[in-house]
């Protein structure tokens, strides 16, 4: 048996082409006793740094049991242009290209198949990325080419019958790679007659090898036999066949689509012996190709940017005259007080791992910029005379940057930060993560938290003990975040930068629906089998679609099931759960390399998030692995929440004309300590859920370090520990320290340990940990990893000991952070997003309406949230107005009444540009007379028909006055002729008319003044009709709601929200309640006949106040029903949610029990309000107040009062008067009332 290995070889990266996993192929190929084999993807690299960590990770393995190293071979199969990569004409076949696998023999190769693989992708991307012959020339050292499948150049010229052609390429080839150009043959019989397969590709091949044999004897080219995998065994053959489907997109049992012969899958080198029996020397070539092939490492060590250091700083040429050899041995040796030098074989380590001296000498000259700008900004932060503190840590902290050669990322970041904040106007984050815990970074401007107040740790940023890369994450307002990466490519070169990839997989539950659409399984049962996999497997099992199965009875069944397609479901879904299904952007993940990108690692393009009519380059490694390549990453991440900060501010400014300096404001404003004490926290940053007010009204923060604390333990684990913060904070008597001096770090967490800094500052007080110690046991800590935290504690016990500390006190204390480390926060994180959360408490707290405002401008398009802020507003009693074209903003904004009024580029249809002409226009020449001054003087050629039709239907003409009902704009005159049309017929001739009159001789003297139309006479609209308008058009009910007039019903006979009943509905939770009583106004009825019985059915949704939900009805359901599911009907539903099946306890459907019309249900079932008050808060203003209010509301409802005295006597009272109408309105009201309850029935 002739030996043997796989050269062109499709993973999961040929995505929904290949199904193999790059593990189980290596793991097969070394247990067939393979030396090494390729991987060779369509047009991409994307596998290529995991198969080099899976294979360096084996041989790992190998080398331990003394076996030979398993040989990765790193390879592509390129699509090669038919004419040049630049020419992209689809009438000429530049859309597709011929296949040529591609292969590395060393390191210089690797280099060479990225440049290829990348210019394919950035210059010569025309459907698929493409090289060329031109490229191949450029870049062709140390590669090895074979022909590839049936759609290489040389085959698929034979196939066409043109030899000569084929002759040339075979020359051509040749000529360029010589001895390491290989002629390939493939065999894909397909000899089982009952399989459905490609049979036609064989005929083909046999004739192409015939043809290559013959050209390997005249022209002396080596053949080489592959078997073109793309799946892993051959059982895996039908779900590589779904997965074409997929690709495709068409049906498994059409018989015209794309199919494989079912032979590529990964054979062993006995298979693949009986099929190439005939030509030995075919497999013995794939052996002389491995031994061309070098093992080399593509990992590098970091390759740092070159940040451009002033001229009048001086220069790096400078910097080596100035300094010796000897010096920078000395200082890079030595701690940051030149003491304590190495000894000699460690200082010529750390020479070695820096690059060695010239290296050294542009980190030396980095590092002393870095100390100028640090102690620059720390006179501006500290003053002048800096304390020991404070320069002592900038000593430290530049000496470990310095001495892990990264001081010129910190130069980069604060560059880019600086840029953002003075050039671009956009606002930056305070800092994110462990960042924060540097003084340096808070000198350079790159954090804005004060680490030595806060007592933030450096080294739990960047620890001395262990080099690793720094990692800065920035926050930039959303909208600002691509023009800073827009200027950091400017600044540092386009080709220097990229955007990092991610791959999108398939997940458990996508799996079952991919394959359950190709396998035409109805869509009910595979979402049934989806919500039947919980969100977390029990007893922490992985998530995955085994560990699903073995704890879900549905999916057990399903396995077994009788019907084939829900078995094949199960079966397929398992083979190709976590095969890659796309591709996408990092969300914030950013490389700036010192040289092209493409020098170290591939590159292909996607789309901009930021400028989507652009392209960006994106490494092809993922940001798992990119790191260990060399390449810096940095991250930039949009926070919306700084988009609302400056939204909030540009609205301040617009309604009182102050400008706010965000950073500046005060950490002990008592109105803001005010707001968080009252749980008022809707809309603000980190604080705003249901249970986070529950708390910070029993907490009732005083000072910032209250609010770090809650950010740490409103968390699932810690948040165990609030209710003893809220009662130690408010007792001081319950403040016990274990040891006295720890009250120093406990102090402000009221002597619970929070924080992970925590942890390593008392480790070092009690038992001398070094910096490095303290953060190698919070890592511990946190990540559980028992055997190191044993191994340390001795050592604490130890040296606390020799403190003079009590050793039982000292065992406690460590079983207390045992328990809780693993939950602890880290402190530099909360802190940064606490003060980032005040900033939003205190514009909310001073400048209620104009903040709002500015969250409803950005939060828009969510109209959940929109709803939520309304609700907001009327708690804040802050009115929401309508649109309204003499007042609204291009955003939601603030009037003079302090009243927040809807933005006119937030009504459907009306963009940007005519929002800004219709507001620029008022400022400049006054409010809008009436229609006719407005179509006179607004550009008409953005404010178009559909704009004032919008605007005339949303309400945003309703205060010009002239015309008073919104119907009365498309009323029709006498010919039959909308007004809307001779309204803008008018307003065009009136402008010709002006321009004329301005270019005249006389001056406009001889112009006929344009009559203004009349308003023709119209119908009146119903309410319903005039709101459903408005909702169209600007996303919710504004001036009122259908419901208002129902509310008490929906609040008070309801027990279940419309958004409860939605199709993701909990069903088990809902089979809990014996009777759901939902109501709402139906929205959308959706209709049809059932395929398989012919009867009826519909899905309806109804809204409430709080959301949508959704309800189906089958059959004679639907037909009992249907008259009551009406469009803008109003309805109250009564149901029961019911196990579908006996058998199936799993499955529960929803069955409408009952439908009655909201009208009805209030009349015949509200029956009374009682008011609860006590009588010693009554006087004759608030009596008149309360008679006041009622009478605007007359109704059928009666009205009674509870007089309650501090004994519990009650005294009820039935009011004389008229009865009330409880609607929305009226509820609202007597809800602002502190001292009333009310019950209704």
């Amino acid at each position: 048996m002739e030996d043997y290995i796989h050269l062109h070889v499709h993973t999961h990266y040929s995505i929904l082409d290949g199904q193999s996993k790059i593990n189980n192929l290596v793991d097969k190929a070394i247990k067939d006793g393979m030396k090494g084999m390729a991987i060779t993807d369509h047009g991409v690299m994307f596998g290529i740094k995991e198969f080099a960590d899976y294979c360096a990770k084996k041989n790992k393995e190998r080398k331990a049991n003394g076996e030979e190293p398993f040989k990765p071979i790193f390879g592509c199969e390129m699509y090669v242009a038919r004419r040049k990569q630049t020419d992209k004409v689809k009438e000429m076949h530049d859309n597709s290209g011929y296949h040529l696998v591609v292969l590395a023999k060393n390191y210089n190769g690797y280099k060479n198949l990225i440049k290829l693989v990348s210019n394919a992708w950035v210059d010569g991307y025309y459907y698929r990325p493409r090289t060329d012959r031109e490229q191949l020339e450029k870049y062709h050292e140390d590669l090895i080419v074979c022909t590839a499948c049936l759609a290489g150049e040389i085959p698929a010229k034979i196939r066409k019958g043109d030899i000569e052609g084929a002759r040339e390429a075979c020359l051509w080839y040749k000529n360029l790679f010589g001895e390491d150009f290989y002629l390939e043959l493939q065999r894909h019989e397909v000899t089982d007659p009952t399989l459905i397969a490609n049979r036609e590709a064989y005929p083909l091949q046999q004739q192409v090898n015939k043809v290559l044999m013959q050209f390997s004897k005249e022209y002396g080219i080596k053949l080489v036999c592959t078997n073109d995998s793309h799946f892993e065994d051959k059982e895996t053959a039908e779900a590589h066949d779904h997965l074409l489907c997929l690709s495709t997109n068409e049906d498994l049992d059409d018989p015209k689509r794309m199919r494989y012969s079912k032979q590529e899958w990964f054979k062993t080198r006995e298979e693949m012996n009986q099929v190439f029996e005939d030509v030995p020397e075919a497999m013995a070539n794939t052996i002389e190709i491995l031994n061309k092939v070098e093992m080399y490492n593509i990992d590098h060590g970091p390759i740092m940017p070159f940040f451009p250091i002033p001229e009048d700083f001086g220069t790096e040429e400078e910097w080596r005259q100035k300094f010796s050899e000897e010096d920078l041995l000395k200082e890079f040796t030595s701690d940051e007080n030149g003491e304590n030098p190495l000894p000699e074989d460690e200082a010529k380590k750390v020479i070695e791992r820096l690059g060695g001296y010239e290296k050294i000498y542009r980190i030396k000259f980095e590092a002393d910029y870095l100390a100028k700008l640090s102690y620059d900004g720390a006179k501006r932060l500290y003053g002048d005379q800096l304390s020991e503190e404070v320069d002592s840590r900038i000593r430290f902290e530049l000496h470990v940057m310095k001495t892990m050669g990264f001081p010129g990322y910190f130069l980069i970041v604060q560059d880019f930060i600086n840029a953002a904040e003075n050039e671009l106007g956009v606002i930056v984050g305070p800092g994110r993560g462990s960042a924060a815990g540097s003084v340096v970074a808070y000198c350079l401007g790159i954090t804005k938290i004060d680490p030595l107040k806060y007592d933030l740790l450096f080294e739990r940023f960047l620890n001395p003990d262990r080099v690793n890369l720094p990692d800065i994450d920035t926050d930039f307002d959303d909208d600002g975040r691509g023009k800073v990466l827009q200027w950091v490519m400017d600044k540092y070169g386009h080709e220097n930068c990229a955007h990092i990839i991610t791959y999108s997989t398939m997940a458990t539950k996508n799996s079952i629906k991919d394959v359950a659409r190709v396998e035409k399984l109805p869509l009910d049962r595979s979402n049934a089998l989806c919500k039947a996999i919980p969100d977390r497997l029990p007893d922490g099992l992985k998530m995955n679609l085994k560990n699903a199965i073995s704890c879900t009875p549905m999916l057990q069944e399903a396995m077994v099931s009788e019907n084939e397609r829900e078995r094949n479901t199960i079966k397929y879904a398992k083979m190709l759960e976590g095969t890659v299904r796309g591709t996408g952007i990092h969300a914030c993940g950013f490389i700036i390399c010192r040289n092209p990108i493409d020098d170290w690692v591939p590159v292909s393009t996607a789309t901009d998030p930021d400028y989507p009519d652009q392209k960006v380059p994106v490494t092809q490694y993922d940001g798992h692995v990119i790191e260990s390549t060399g390449l810096i990453k940095m991250d930039f991440l949009g926070l919306k929440t700084l988009s609302e900060l400056k939204e909030a501010c540009k609205v301040i400014k617009q309604t009182t004309g102050k400008e706010i300096d965000i950073e500046k404001i005060p950490i002990d404003d008592e109105l803001t300590y005010q707001l968080y004490q009252k749980g008022q926290t809707v809309g603000t940053f980190q604080f705003e859920s249901a249970g986070m007010q529950k708390y910070l009204r029993e907490l009732h923060p005083t000072v910032f370090e209250d609010l770090i604390a809650m950010n740490a333990l409103y968390r699932p684990g810690p948040m165990d520990y609030i209710p003893d913060f809220i009662k130690r904070k408010h007792d001081p008597t319950l403040v016990q320290y274990d040891i006295p001096c720890m009250e120093k770090y406990l102090k402000d967490t009221y002597g619970i340990t929070v924080y992970q800094e925590q942890v390593m500052l008392l480790s070092r007080q009690l038992a001398n940990f070094t910096r490095g110690e303290s953060d190698a046991l919070r890592k511990a800590m946190g990540k559980k990893k028992k055997n190191i935290v044993d191994a340390m504690k001795p050592k604490f016990i130890k040296q606390g000991q020799e403190n003079g500390h009590d050793p039982k006190v000292l065992e406690k204390i460590w079983s207390d952070w045992e328990k809780f480390a693993s939950y602890a926060f880290n402190k530099s994180h909360a802190t940064c997003y606490s003060w980032v959360a005040y900033q939003t408490a205190y514009l909310k707290a001073h400048y209620p309406a104009e903040y709002m405002a500015a969250l409803m401008t950005r939060r828009f398009s969510q109209i959940t949230e929109i709803t939520k802020l309304m609700e907001e507003c009327k708690a804040l009693k802050i009115e929401t107005l309508g649109p309204d074209v003499n007042e609204s903003q291009i955003g939601f904004g603030v009037n003079k009444r302090g009243e927040i009024r809807f933005g006119l580029s937030a009504i459907k249809g009306i963009g940007t540009g005519a929002a800004e002409n219709i507001v620029k226009e008022r400022e400049t020449n006054g409010p809008y007379k009436d229609i006719f001054d407005f179509v006179e003087r607004v550009d008409l050629s953005s404010i178009n028909r559909k704009v004032i039709e919008n605007l005339a239907y949303s309400g945003g003409f309703d205060s010009l006055g002239t015309i008073t009902r919104r119907e009365e704009y498309f009323g029709v005159n006498s010919k039959g002729e909308a007004f809307l049309d001779t309204l803008l017929r008018y307003g065009q001739l009136y402008h010709t008319s002006k321009a004329e009159a301005a270019n005249s001789l006389f001056g406009g003297f001889d112009s006929i003044p344009v009559a203004r139309p009349a308003v023709p006479p119209a119908e009146a609209w119903a309410n319903i009709e005039k709101l459903n308008k408005e909702r169209e058009l600007v996303g919710i009910y504004l001036s009122a709601h259908p419901l208002d007039e129902f509310s008490v019903v929906l609040n008070h006979l309801c027990n279940t929200h419309c958004s409860q009943i939605s199709r993701n509905a909990d069903m088990v939770a809902l089979a809990k309640t014996e009777e759901l009583t939902f109501g709402g106004i139906v929205t959308n009825v959706r209709e049809a006949f059932s395929q398989k019985t012919g009867k009826p059915y519909a899905f309806v949704t109804i809204e409430d106040f709080e959301g949508v939900g959704e309800i189906a009805l089958f059959g004679d359901d639907w037909t009992r029903w249907s008259s009551f599911l009406k469009v803008s009907y109003t309805v109250y539903v009564t149901a029961k949610c019911q196990q579908r099946y006996r058998y199936n306890p799993d499955l529960y459907s929803l069955n409408v029990q009952n439908v009655q019309q909201l009208y009805d249900v209030k009349t015949n079932r509200i029956e009374r309000l009682t008011l609860s008050i006590d009588p010693s808060t009554l006087n004759e203003d608030m009596v008149n107040e309360l008679t006041s209010v009622f009478e605007k509301h007359p109704g059928n409802t009666q009205l009674y009062f509870k007089l309650r005295d501090p004994k519990n006597d009650n005294l009820l009272l039935h009011s004389r008067g008229a009865g009330i109408n409880l609607d929305r309105k009226l509820i609202t009201e007597l809800d602002s009332y502190d001292n009333i309850e009310y019950k209704v029935n």
